[in-house]
């Protein structure tokens, strides 16, 4: 898991390439598993409750939102 994220946030300068932040690779590593583990619980109050829980699904969106973010801005 690590070296598709590592290799995600490297960055390219001159033929040459910049590593990412280690503090950085912890926290996109920690958004996505925090993405995952929602994600699960969600599937979960579904299928015990069969209601939609909004409060789940929006710190799902705003993780997802999150990462998305770091990935695109470390690119640039």
């Amino acid at each position: 898991m690590a070296d598709w994220i590592k290799k995600a946030l490297t960055r390219r300068v001159r033929n040459r390439e910049v590593p990412p932040d280690p503090r950085l690779l912890i926290g996109v590593k920690f958004t996505i598993a925090m993405t995952i583990i929602l994600s699960a619980l969600e599937i979960a109050h579904l299928a015990f409750t069969s209601k939609w829980n909004s409060e789940i699904f929006a710190a799902i969106t705003g993780l997802t939102g999150t990462v998305s973010g770091i990935l695109i801005a470390q690119k640039t």
